[in-house]
């Protein structure tokens, strides 16, 4: 199901748009609408990332490099 968005836009710019041939504007516009949201959400779901990983407590320095030998002399 689709539903319909209605627009203004300056006389001018609808000109300027009609001596454009081979366009589809409903085409580009929905595809342009499209990208803003999945980019939108994005940023959102990296925003919660990012507020989760405040929460992690810093591990010790060299702590990765000591599970790495572990990992290593366990195989």
């Amino acid at each position: 199901m689709s539903v319909v968005i209605s627009i203004r836009i300056p006389k001018d710019l609808k000109e300027r748009m009609d001596r454009i041939r081979g366009v589809n504007w409903s085409e580009l516009i929905r595809k342009f609408i499209e990208d803003k949201v999945v980019q939108y959400e994005i940023e959102m779901i990296l925003k919660r990332v990012d507020d989760h990983l405040r929460d992690v407590p810093e591990l010790p320095q060299g702590t990765i490099a000591r599970w790495l030998e572990i990992d290593r002399e366990s195989h």
